[in-house]
C-alpha cells in the first residue's frame, strides 16, 4: 500500500465484508502484518488468518499483571496453531521506577493509564515499528464510549514510524460477542478459562473482575473510573481528546 491510500474508500467497501474476506484482503497487501493477540477475538483471528496464510506473525503483551489461568492459555494458543508467538515485556526499569515510587497498586488511587503506558503501551509501541499493518479484535460493541465509530482499516498515526504508515485492521468490528462465541464453538477454538467463570473482558489479574447478569462487558475492567476511561492506550484514537 502506498502512503495516498484512501483509507475512508476502503473502509466503505470493506465494511460489508466478512472478518475472513477482511483479513484475506489484509493479508494480501502486506507481508509484513502482525496480529495482536490476548482475549477470545483475537484467538478468532489467530484461528482464520491460519486458515488463509500460515505462519502469520502473532504477538502478546506479557505485562507480569495477568492471572495464571491467561499464562496458560497463552501457551495453549501458541501449542494449537503451531505457531512463533511472539510475547512482548514491559521496559524492566521503567517498571521497577513505577512500582519503587508508587506501589504495586498506584492505578486505584491515580488512574490506571500510567500503569498501562509502562506494561502495555511502551512495549507496542516498540513492537509496531517492527511492522508495515497490525489487525486487531476490537468490536464496535465492546464499548460505545470509545469503540462504536472505529473502521475496519485505518492510518494508525498513533503508532507509526515518522513519515510512514501503519495500517491497523479491525476484522470483527461488526461483529456481536454472541458471534465470536458462535465461531468459537463450531470451530473448537482454544479459549482462556477464566471465561467460564463470568470473566467477559480480560486484562491484568488487578484491574479485571467477573460481571453479572445485565452489566456490559466492559464493566469488569477499571470499574472504579468513569466508562469514558475504559481504554489502556492500544487503542488511542479511539478516545477523543
Amino acid at each position: 500500500m502506498s502512503n495516498t491510500i484512501d483509507f475512508t474508500d476502503i473502509d466503505a467497501k470493506l465494511q460489508q465484508a466478512s472478518p475472513q474476506e477482511i483479513l484475506a484482503y489484509a493479508l494480501a497487501e502486506h507481508d509484513n502484518l502482525a496480529i495482536s493477540f490476548s482475549g477470545a477475538e483475537d484467538v478468532v483471528l489467530v484461528d482464520m488468518a491460519s486458515k488463509i496464510k500460515p505462519g502469520v506473525q502473532v504477538f502478546c503483551l506479557d505485562t507480569g499483571r495477568l492471572h495464571a489461568e491467561t499464562y496458560q492459555f497463552i501457551e495453549q494458543v501458541r501449542k494449537h496453531y503451531d505457531i512463533k508467538l511472539d510475547v512482548l515485556f514491559p521496559d524492566s526499569a521503567a517498571v521497577q521506577k513505577l512500582v519503587a515510587e508508587k506501589g504495586l497498586f498506584s492505578f486505584f488511587e491515580d488512574n490506571h493509564q500510567e500503569c498501562c503506558g509502562i506494561r502495555k503501551v511502551g512495549p507496542l509501541r516498540k513492537k509496531l515499528l517492527e511492522v508495515d499493518a497490525w489487525v486487531t479484535g476490537q468490536r464496535k460493541d465492546q464499548s460505545p464510549g470509545t469503540r462504536a465509530s472505529i473502521p475496519v482499516i485505518q492510518n494508525d498515526r498513533v503508532f507509526a514510524r515518522p513519515g510512514d504508515t501503519l495500517t491497523k485492521f479491525n476484522p470483527l468490528v461488526n461483529w456481536t460477542s454472541q458471534q465470536v462465541w458462535d465461531y468459537i464453538r463450531s470451530e473448537g477454538v482454544p479459549y482462556n478459562s477464566l471465561h467460564d467463570r463470568g470473566f467477559v473482558s480480560i486484562g491484568c489479574e488487578p484491574c479485571t473482575r467477573p460481571t453479572g447478569p445485565g452489566q456490559h462487558e466492559r464493566e469488569g475492567r477499571w470499574w472504579w473510573e468513569e466508562a469514558t476511561k475504559k481504554e489502556c492506550g492500544l487503542h488511542a484514537t479511539n478516545v477523543k481528546k
